[in-house]
């Protein structure tokens, strides 16, 4: 199944490309047909109405790239700041889709601001990891995940509006984690980078 969901988006991607510069009407034609049928095989193989997958694409233009999730990585005490996300009760480190016109760091403060209620200062990139090489369930879209070193500035805990809770977790006591967000083995990943400041960026 998640082979059959790759090659299906890889084939989307291809859709996209040729219909960002081909100028021949024909190949157009070809390429709008083959965008319709990888989506129609997308809905098929996850269950979803061609419908929402036609909407969940509808904002993509252009040449397909990887999307950026950018994530504020907090420790305090040995511990590491979670949030809970309102979308599945579970937690994650705080961070989203990449914004159009801030730089990562910038994304990561805003980030932590806005789900954690906290005020940071970005210190160093930790990983840049692409979500198909690591455990994560099936997405339709191929993900690039950045993780952030941040420092605390301000701890005044404040869930967010896409949030539910907010607190600091010791790497042996973690609560359910947001299984398209974050995994347990990240997490004790993370732990090492910032123990370790000499390690390079993981990527990959």
């Amino acid at each position: 199944m998640k082979n059959s969901i790759e090659l299906v988006k890889k084939i989307q991607a291809i859709a996209y490309g040729g219909l960002e510069y081909s100028e021949n009407i024909f190949d157009r034609e070809r390429y709008a047909e083959l965008k319709t049928l990888s989506q129609k095989l997308l809905a098929e193989l996850t269950g979803n109405s061609q419908q929402t997958i036609e909407q969940l694409f509808q904002k993509e233009v252009g040449y397909q790239t990887p999307k950026v999730d950018v994530r504020a990585v907090v420790f305090k005490e040995n511990k590491i700041l979670l949030v809970r996300e309102k979308v599945d009760g579970c937690w994650s480190v705080p961070g989203g889709w990449a914004d159009i016109g801030l730089a990562p760091s910038e994304i990561a403060v805003k980030e932590a601001k806005e789900e954690a209620g906290v005020e940071v200062k970005p210190i160093r990139l930790l990983a840049v990891i692409d979500k198909l090489k690591h455990d994560y369930p099936v997405s339709p879209f191929h993900t690039y995940k950045l993780f952030i070193l941040c420092a605390l500035v301000n701890g005044a805990l404040s869930p967010g509006t896409e949030t539910l809770e907010v607190n600091f977790f010791d790497r042996n006591a973690l609560p359910e984690l947001s299984a398209t967000r974050i995994t347990a083995s990240q997490i004790a990943m993370l732990f090492h980078l910032w123990e370790n400041p000499s390690e390079p960026v993981v990527f990959d």
